[in-house]
């Protein structure tokens, strides 16, 4: 049972997060994980200007994803940062262009989730993940959240990411603030969850 997942990553939070779910899918006895990135759709020397060399050089060792690879899963996590309260361009473009796969049902039937990070609190994370929802009930998927079972979402004692719509990071002014343990914690929960579900689902 393979879970696929496929992310983009600009200054190295949601990579962060997606390297968390890993960790949790291969909790789950005979589930294989593969991460992948989305194609970069900036020029490097925009990336540059905007601070994010670094970081996209830290994932470099990620494989690029194609889009015949989503049919190859039985379960795909995907993750974005939010940009006005949706889906990061890259990702959109890459969604765009799965068409083929929505002619030929490829992917219905199998589980789908996604994960997400923003600059403030309050900057979006839930409606990006939310409106991401609609690209895999088009696809035919069954959705997959972060349900209340992982208690780390009710915590009072720090502001963190995480709801039952999936995991989510705060990356803070200029991307400063790094993946605290709680949201971490979530990410791990999120991959486990979901690689049961789909493991059931593959049955």
């Amino acid at each position: 049972m393979k879970v696929l997942i496929v992310y983009y990553s600009m200054y190295g939070h949601i990579y962060k997060m997606a390297q968390a779910i890993a960790e949790g899918v291969l909790l789950v006895e005979g589930a294989e994980v593969e991460l992948r990135r989305v194609p970069e759709t900036l020029p490097e020397g925009v990336l540059e200007k905007m601070g994010a060399t670094a970081a996209q050089k830290e994932q470099a060792q990620v494989p690029v994803c194609t889009v015949d690879e989503l049919a190859g899963a039985d379960a795909v996590i995907f993750g974005t940062p939010t940009r006005f309260g949706n889906m990061c361009g890259q990702m959109r473009q890459f969604l765009v262009a799965t068409g083929k796969l929505w002619l030929s049902n490829a992917l219905v039937g199998k589980a789908g989730s996604v994960f997400a990070s923003s600059n403030t609190q309050h900057g979006g994370q839930e409606s990006t993940i939310l409106s991401f929802h609609n690209t895999l009930l088009h696809q035919g998927m069954v959705i997959v959240g972060l349900p209340y079972t992982f208690v780390g979402q009710m915590t009072m004692a720090e502001i963190s990411g995480c709801s039952p719509y999936g995991a989510s990071t705060i990356a803070g002014d200029g991307g400063s603030r790094l993946p605290s343990e709680n949201e971490l914690a979530g990410a791990r929960f999120q991959g486990e969850h979901v690689a049961r579900i789909a493991k059931k689902l593959a049955a």
